[in-house]
């Protein structure tokens, strides 16, 4: 089989039928002979071939990566000029390339090759001792991990968020809720990842760096806002980190970040199609038009336009006036940074009234499912992003409680009367995941354990606190 092999490895199709005859037991070989390929095209001057290569591309996002992976790789890409989006791409010299007429599109000696991530694999590869793709099976299977990870996790999620505000597509709070909570799922697997990795796989920039380095440039500069990424600190880090290289920032620029999210973009009505009129139709609607001109008696009394109705006022704004201020109470809490408990939970009992105010603690139902900690905190950001709704009427503490899976879920809430809201039960689905129960303030035991849930009180219950959000 060796000097079948040998003849092999000349022929990169006959490599992939040779990795396939011998299985799993071929992998190294299968790594070696493609490194025997890359070095063949190296030597046959295929590589600097690819220095006029040309990529069509529109959307800045999508070719900053091969651009990038480019710089690294040395290897220079050239844009094509004049290339009209709705146009070029229509041509029949176009879908040769690709049939279906998106962009982006590499145009090599060798033949075309279009999806994003498909080019950039193919410019990182181009260089034989390239680093972009790690030295060992394992550091390549963790790349392409990534790599898809940053695609259908973060990228994809971004864009339903974004996409959707820019009027491509339909917009629908409740379904933006989804794709917010999913990205911030994402975000926090990623940010648990990069607590202890400076890079996404080994010590140095590789191709799913640069993926998702260009996946997390679309959302910081459109849409993702110092307040929702300060949520995920190592990520902030990284992405800061990444966009400063000299590499990258030679490609990309000066970066900055989004100051708010965009606005739902309205479309307005298309006209209606005036449909052809005879002469005869055209001949009356000139007759219309001059009786329209002729002076009209004067009515004594004109029709005048149905006035809006007022929107109806929350039943929570139709209680009698309390004398805690809500407002008041979250100032003290977040301006509190020392001595909490003699100036913040004091300053609560103080303000707190009975009559106008209630307090419940909830727990959540199926603590069994809570295995994983960025999982599970995730749950409880998605619930407080689903509260925002009431957000005039109540404050609210979350704990995430445990050293060790399954983690347990408790909370502590203040609603605007005595009883949860009606419309808060109704709207927000996870008030169903959550056992409810009214706290007794003629308890002790319970007074204090709402004072150790404002304060994040640890250990909590003998247990130590994984997470603690609050809701104001």
């Amino acid at each position: 089989r060796a000097p079948t092999v040998r003849i092999l490895c000349f022929s990169f199709k006959k490599i992939l039928e040779c990795f396939v005859a011998y299985n799993r037991s071929s992998i190294s070989l299968f790594v070696s002979l493609f490194d025997c390929y890359r070095a063949d095209l190296r030597s046959s001057g295929a590589v600097s071939t690819l220095r006029w290569c040309c990529i069509l591309a529109v959307e800045t996002r999508m070719r900053l990566r091969h651009l990038i992976a480019a710089e690294y790789s040395g290897v220079n890409v050239e844009l094509v000029k004049d290339f009209q989006m709705g146009v070029s791409n229509h041509t029949p010299d176009f879908l040769k390339m690709n049939p279906i007429g998106k962009v982006p599109v590499l145009e090599t000696p060798d033949g075309p090759v279009f999806e994003s991530n498909a080019i950039a694999r193919y410019v990182a590869r181009m260089k034989a001792d390239s680093p972009l793709y790690g030295s060992s099976l394992m550091e390549y299977s963790h790349i392409e991990q990534w790599i898809d990870f940053s695609t259908t996790e973060v990228d994809a999620n971004i864009g339903k968020w974004l996409y959707p505000r820019l009027g491509f597509y339909p917009y629908v709070a409740v379904i933006e809720d989804t794709f917010i909570t999913a990205l911030k799922r994402a975000l926090g697997a990623l940010d648990t990842h990069l607590a202890s990795n400076t890079y996404l796989v080994g010590h140095s920039v590789i191709l799913a760096d640069i993926v998702m380095a260009c996946n997390l440039y679309h959302g910081f500069t459109r849409i993702m806002t110092k307040s929702f990424t300060s949520e995920f600190p190592h990520v902030e880090r990284y992405f800061w980190t990444m966009v400063n290289q000299p590499n990258m920032k030679k490609v990309m620029g000066d970066v900055k970040q989004a100051e708010s999210v965009p606005p739902v973009q309205k479309k307005a009505a298309a006209p209606k199609e005036q449909k052809p009129k005879d002469a005869k139709k055209e001949a009356k609607k000139n007759e219309a038009k001059k009786e329209a001109q002729k002076p009209e008696p004067v009515e004594k009394a004109e029709e005048e336009e149905e006035a809006p109705k007022p929107k109806p006022k929350n039943a929570l704004d139709l209680l009698p006036p309390s004398k805690m201020i809500l407002d008041e109470w979250k100032k003290l809490y977040s301006n509190t940074k020392t001595n909490f408990r003699e100036v913040a939970i004091k300053g609560f009992w103080d303000m707190y009234d009975p009559e106008g105010y209630s307090l419940w603690f909830c727990d959540f139902k199926y603590n069994e499912e809570n295995t994983v900690s960025f999982v599970t905190m995730n749950k409880v950001g998605g619930f407080l992003l689903r509260m925002d709704l009431c957000r005039k009427y109540a404050f609210g503490k979350m704990l995430v409680i445990g050293s060790e899976p399954p983690f347990k879920v408790k909370g502590l809430w203040l609603f605007r009367g005595p009883k949860i809201p009606k419309f808060v039960m109704e709207e927000v689905y996870d008030m169903a995941l959550y056992d409810w129960a009214k706290v007794d303030l003629s308890d002790a035991a319970q007074k204090e354990r709402v004072s150790a849930m404002i304060e994040d009180l640890e250990p909590f219950e003998g247990e130590a606190l994984l997470d603690a959000k609050c809701f104001k």
